[in-house]
């Protein structure tokens, strides 16, 4: 029975507590789609949850030691390396069950599905309603498409990106539009973050009084998330104020008193201090850059306008920053899903492998070796990065951006091209597309491609090495030298040894492959990145 729906109130500004990870949104869409068009009930909805179990999407606690087994393969949000058969599954939602309630659900298995799509629906990615179909939009279904699975004899789950580019350009669409007072949260504040975030930003850069032209702090962005309405004018005079009293490091309780009771007013009373300042933070900072409008600066402490990107920023702002407000559900659904085709149509500009080359040289001066070969280890146990920057980046992304560093850090001397979109700093924005390998290095004549991926098992084999076999042979075509491949994984399976092996003794491709730990004592003892077939 749905609860009575609370009166809206200012509140600061947290996207969601479930789907921390906007890149793992459209893994549980990949799963909602096999719903599309059905009513949803209280049954419908258990069953997708149910669903999210079978896929490992969504992880309860209380869980069978097989099944402990099969999930610590892979991160919590992620796919699973295996279908847990639904047996299995009928016992975990048995032994597990929800104590949450969401407006308009039933307790328990109904609200937590409310809880898990909830963001994909305030996007405009995905309407639900109980009573009503469930109503895939283009955009949502763009995501979707980027998700390609296969499940194997042994239910084995292979999972390949299609163009993940795409991605970014559907959540740049759907954050220029995102209204904080939009008919699914019932809040009184009235901007639009992103918004809100580049006026704020533009504000600051261009008042060289204001500081030095690398955008908002972290330690200001509290305050943006607490502002009540859309004048930018006024966020950008009382950080100026902030800045000239406390410079770049106000402690936290002045932010905590500016954001209390002066932009509250004193009105608001739930606060956890250490979340405001740092979990809301951090979650907002993941969802702006999934834009690719935001660069980070300052090793993670400022947060500015990706100059690559301006054409974007300026027909945003131009465009979208006067709005419609919307009382009605689906009205607001279908004005968020609706695609911007001139939008998608503004270029960023494009870097030079020359500027790339001097962008990841200076990333070395913030990340020296003992860092790159930590975090590269971070990455091969699947633990969490804690560093101010790296954190911000998805894995696959992670991984590919420290794989180029760790190359330019020991062998100075080689080329290195990395195939990720970027932002102006460097960082990568995306994974590389589907069509080129990961990284492209030249070395004394002679060509290296380098890709790598956080696939581990039968996803590896199947969808990693045949896909590098045709890059690799593009790039010998291509280029025109003596070429050859390194493959770097967590780990690497031996069906994936075995196909490798098969590639080189059928087509004469040399494959080499790395675990991530013996990639980085590789680099620490050699000094060479190309291996004459001679020495292999």
């Amino acid at each position: 029975m749905a609860s009575k729906e609370r009166n809206a109130e200012y509140k600061p500004l947290l996207y969601t507590t479930t789907v921390r990870n906007p890149e793992r949104i459209k893994y549980n869409l990949f799963v909602l789609k096999k719903f599309e068009n059905q009513i949803l009930t209280d049954s419908i909805a258990t069953a997708v949850v149910a669903e999210l179990i079978k896929y490992g999407l969504y992880r309860p606690m209380k869980v069978s030691a097989n099944v402990k087994t099969i999930w610590k393969q892979t991160s919590s949000g992620e796919f699973a390396v295996s279908l847990l058969d639904d047996k299995a599954v009928s016992k975990i939602i048995e032994e597990n069950p929800q104590k949450h309630k969401e407006a308009g659900f039933d307790w328990g298995y109904p609200s937590r599905f409310a809880t898990i799509f909830d963001l994909a629906k305030e996007f405009g990615f995905v309407y639900f309603k109980t009573g009503k179909k469930i109503e895939f939009s283009e955009l949502g279904n763009i995501l979707v498409d980027i998700v390609d699975v296969e499940i194997g004899g042994n239910n084995e789950i292979s999972l390949n990106l299609k163009n993940p580019e795409r991605e970014q350009s559907v959540f740049l669409q759907s954050l220029a539009r995102s209204q904080r007072a939009n008919p699914f949260v019932k809040v009184l504040n009235d901007n639009i973050p992103l918004l809100l975030l580049l006026q704020t930003i533009r504000l600051i850069n261009a008042d060289y009084a204001c500081g030095n032209g690398v955008g908002i702090s972290r330690k200001e962005i509290p305050l943006l998330l607490f502002w009540k309405d859309s004048d930018a004018a006024s966020l950008y005079i009382r950080i100026k104020e902030l800045r000239e009293k406390y410079g770049y490091t106000p402690s936290d309780e002045v932010i905590i008193d500016i954001c209390i009771n002066e932009i509250m007013q004193g009105k608001y009373k739930k606060f956890d201090p250490h979340s405001i300042l740092n979990d809301y933070v951090d979650e907002f900072i993941r969802k702006m850059r999934m834009s690719g409008l935001i660069s980070l600066r300052g090793a993670g402490r400022f947060i500015d306008i990706n100059h690559n990107e301006d054409n974007k920023v300026e027909y945003i702002l131009n465009n979208y920053s006067d709005y419609e407000r919307f009382d009605d559900e689906h009205r607001y659904f279908e004005y968020m899903s609706k695609i911007d085709k001139n939008l998608i149509a503004q270029k960023a500009e494009v870097i030079s492998d020359e500027k790339t080359n001097d962008l990841l040289s200076e990333w070395l001066k913030t990340y020296d070796w003992a860092s790159i070969k930590n975090e590269l280890h971070i990455l091969a146990t699947r633990k969490t990065s804690k560093d101010d920057v790296l954190k911000f980046l998805a894995a696959p992304v992670r991984l590919e951006f420290l794989t180029a560093l760790a190359i330019k850090s020991k062998l100075p001397t080689v080329i290195v091209k990395p195939n990720y979109s970027c932002d102006d700093t460097g960082l990568p924005t995306s994974t590389a597309g589907g069509n080129k390998g990961d990284i492209e290095c030249f070395e004394n004549g002679n060509g290296i491609l380098v890709e790598v991926t956080m696939a581990e098992g039968r996803t590896q084999t199947m969808m990693e090495v045949w896909p590098i076999e045709r890059h690799l042979a593009a790039f010998i075509e291509e280029n025109k030298i003596s070429s050859q491949c390194i493959f770097i994984a967590p780990s690497i399976y031996s069906d994936s040894k075995r196909q490798i092996d098969f590639v080189k003794f059928s087509n004469k491709l040399t494959i080499r492959d790395y675990a991530i730990d013996d990639w980085t004592d590789y680099l620490e003892k050699e000094k060479t990145l190309y291996i004459e077939e001679s020495a292999s």
